[in-house]
């Protein structure tokens, strides 16, 4: 019995001591690797790296390699496809009992909503709202349905334009005013629908309260009806308040078509790509576009003065007009408008479409800058040109 008793001991204090040796060791090495790491919290950032120091490729580049990319999962998707078409009979039903639908789900929407209005909706005036577009003129839409009821309403009662209002004068009146206009439009035989297909009610220029509140009361009209899209993570959060989501009436239904964003991904800058958070060229030539002649020279003095000033407190720094900035080109900008307002309400614009940024000058002034580089900002003004 000895034995084994003194054998079971010497056992016992083996494997303590070999427990012992495994903590001390690790004990050792955690030491030794914590007198290795940068002492500084400064020294540990930079030790480990930033997205910054990443050598990103130019977004042109970028985005021809995604447009390679072979698509995968062909005939699942293309099943999937058909599976919503199917469905576009109750869609249409449910739109006729005056609900609303909303498409949600990852993945474009765009070419089956309108594969849904040119084969099903044949009985209805289709509006197509571009909701993903940096800027969207919401008046200007409810003008054109007030429009399409006039005329319609003018061909089937013959009637003098003197009897209602001129057509012109739509653009003249409040919105409000429209609205209720167009809330007193009831056809006897339910014909002269009007659809509004919204691409991403959720974007940028719609996704504001007023924005929403329109479109709501547009959609409780007797024959206006809406058909939209939604990709936004928080799209929910737009319609937080009851009584908008109850004029809405959404029926909602998830239709993942996993179909790449490649119209609606245009406006919005890749952040692998050189000059992610910064307005691309291709985005800002679109923008400057759609706007008029003179918020275009407005801009082309600005960047003017940003290119031949670059190297002025570091990059880029253009005064605000009036503080600081040259006699020349004053002078410029004074000729192209009859007030100081108009030039105001461009410059306004141009921070709405981040065309322009404001930061702090070091004496404590506003400026303006255009978050483009040299080279980008010049060819931007050869494609304006």
């Amino acid at each position: 019995m000895a034995p084994r008793g003194g054998h079971a001991a010497a056992a016992g204090v083996s494997s303590g001591s070999e427990d012992d040796d495994e903590e001390a060791g690790f004990s050792r090495n955690y030491f030794l690797a914590k007198e290795k790491e940068p002492s500084s919290g400064k020294k540990r950032a930079r030790a480990a790296g930033k997205l910054a120091d990443l050598n990103l490729v130019d977004e042109q580049v970028l985005r021809a390699s995604l447009a390679e990319i072979p698509p995968k999962h062909e005939s699942e998707v293309e099943a999937l496809t058909r599976s919503y078409k199917n469905q576009y009979s109750n869609w249409l039903f449910e739109l006729r009992c005056g609900f609303s639908l909303l498409m949600y789900g990852f993945g474009s929407k765009k070419l089956l909503l309108e594969d849904f209005a040119s084969t099903t909706l044949t009985d209805f005036t289709v509006i197509v709202i571009n909701g993903y577009l940096p800027s969207i003129n919401l008046k200007q839409v409810i003008v054109t349905i007030a429009e399409i009821f006039w005329e319609q309403t003018k061909l089937k009662r013959k009637c003098q334009t003197a009897t209602r209002p001129q057509l012109q004068s739509f653009g003249s009146q409040s919105i409000d005013d429209i609205i209720s206009f167009l809330n007193n439009q009831i056809s006897d035989n339910g014909d002269d629908n009007v659809c509004l297909l919204i691409h991403n009610i959720d974007g940028p220029a719609l996704r504001d309260a007023e924005s929403q509140q329109y479109l709501a009361r547009l959609s409780c009209c007797p024959q206006v009806h809406v058909v939209a899209s939604v990709d936004h993570v928080n799209a929910p959060l737009l319609w937080d308040k009851k009584m908008v989501h109850t004029q809405f009436k959404w029926s909602w239904y998830h239709v993942p078509t996993f179909a790449p964003y490649k119209v609606e991904g245009v406006f919005y800058p890749l952040i692998l790509a050189s000059g992610g958070y910064a307005q691309t060229t291709k985005t800002a030539l679109v923008v400057l576009q759609s706007l008029t002649p003179n918020a275009q020279s407005v801009f082309r003095v600005l960047a003017e003065y940003q290119l031949a000033n670059e190297k002025e407190e570091g990059k880029f720094v253009v005064y605000l007009i009036y503080i600081g900035f040259p006699v020349a080109n004053k002078l410029n900008l004074i000729t192209l408008f009859a007030s100081q307002v108009t030039l105001n309400s461009h410059l306004t614009e141009f921070k709405d479409h981040d065309l322009v940024k404001i930061r702090k000058h070091s004496d404590g002034q506003d400026c303006l800058h255009i978050p483009l580089v040299s080279d980008a900002l010049e060819k931007l003004l050869q494609e304006l040109a």
